[in-house]
């Protein structure tokens, strides 16, 4: 490096020494004097002394946390990032029991199977015939036996089955229809009543919701969630599976389970419920048995492994799971009628027989 660079840096050093100096000195002890000018100083002793000033401290700026919350799946809602936690109680064996269940109905040879009311529609109507034709099998199902119901539906078609034949035909030719359901007098009465409804208010459809459907007269709640699920594929609880007639085949997000409105639960449910021990106590109602159920057995189960809550919909992951509210009401009344019988049940041709509490007290008969 050449004498005339070492003599600007040195300049350079010199002078922002010397600035250094003169503000430490103007924020401490005051300026100076006039005419009064800094002293010399070296290059090594003005690194030192630029260390050892102290100029007005800097504002630090304030370091502000930032908060990040995650919003929470619908099953950690209120739970943290924890897991939902199991129910506190599920019957001991109720997973062995369900697969042997479906083993005997495997067939799929029980009159629900032929005869329910997925299967009393005509299938060839249009979509909004064909739901009032569900509705109406619904109503006449009622106390009476599937094979009866499904002759009187038969019969109602042959004359063409619509809102406005029903309203069209007199009421003692439509009870020689309908007979010999149960109760036939008063379901002429309400089925009349219903399609004058349905004309007037929904254009000769049918509601699509609970609350609708159950203000119609002669429309139970049990009535209501099965036309939910045959008529517009929407499980709504505890009843036949969704997508039945083939008019949605699902929906998803599913519709939520409406806690005001209970779920359908047969009296074959309702039965066997109690026989295997599915409820915490026993119950004295289908309604009882409905909720018993619901408290414990997971919406969606992994085929022949239980307990395993999903948040997919079942057509993508049908390999693997099946929507069991949708499947326990019609996999139990199918059993009921032909294994685990109202009198006489055939212990002895049950799978479960030694599983079961019910045939243990009878002695496995």
């Amino acid at each position: 490096m050449c004498s005339a660079q070492k003599f600007v840096m040195r300049m350079a050093g010199l002078t922002m020494v010397t600035r250094s100096r003169s503000r430490s000195r103007g924020s401490g002890a005051g300026p100076r004097g006039a005419g009064e000018e800094a002293a010399p100083v070296r290059k090594g002793e003005a690194n030192a002394e630029g260390k050892k000033s102290h100029g007005p401290a800097k504002r630090q700026r304030k370091t502000q946390k930032l908060s990040v919350a995650y919003e929470a799946s619908d099953n950690e809602k209120g739970e943290g990032a924890k897991l939902p936690e199991a129910p506190g109680w599920e019957p001991p064996d109720w997973q062995q029991q369900l697969v042997n269940i479906r083993t005997m109905r495997s067939g799929k040879d029980a009159p629900v199977d032929q005869l329910g009311a997925e299967h009393c529609y005509d299938p060839s109507a249009p979509p909004k015939v064909r739901r009032y034709q569900v509705l109406l099998s619904l109503m006449l199902s009622s106390q009476t036996k599937d094979q009866v119901t499904a002759g009187a539906m038969e019969r109602l078609r042959a004359r063409g089955l619509t809102v406005d034949s029903i309203l069209q035909t007199d009421d003692s030719t439509l009870g020689a229809l309908i007979y010999p359901v149960g109760f036939w007098r008063s379901k002429v009465k309400f089925i009349k009543q219903t399609s004058a409804i349905l004309q007037q208010r929904y254009g000769g459809d049918i509601p699509s919701s609970v609350a609708e459907l159950v203000a119609l007269p002669g429309v139970g709640p049990k009535m209501a969630h099965l036309a939910m699920a045959v008529a517009w594929g929407a499980v709504s609880g505890i009843g036949f599976g969704a997508g039945k007639l083939g008019l949605q085949a699902w929906v998803w997000p599913p519709r939520p389970v409406m806690s005001q409105s209970p779920a359908a639960v047969d009296t074959h449910v309702h039965r066997i419920a109690n026989r295997l021990g599915w409820t915490k106590t026993a119950t004295k109602s289908p309604e009882k048995t409905r909720a018993a159920l619901e408290a414990w057995l997971p919406r969606y189960g992994r085929v022949g492994a239980g307990r395993a809550a999903l948040s997919l919909p079942p057509p993508l992951t049908s390999h693997l799971h099946r929507e069991l509210w949708s499947e326990i009401n019609g996999l139990l009344v199918g059993f009921g009628q032909q294994t685990c019988l109202p009198v006489r049940p055939r212990c002895h041709t049950c799978l479960n027989r030694s599983l079961c509490p019910a045939a243990q007290s009878r002695g496995g008969s």
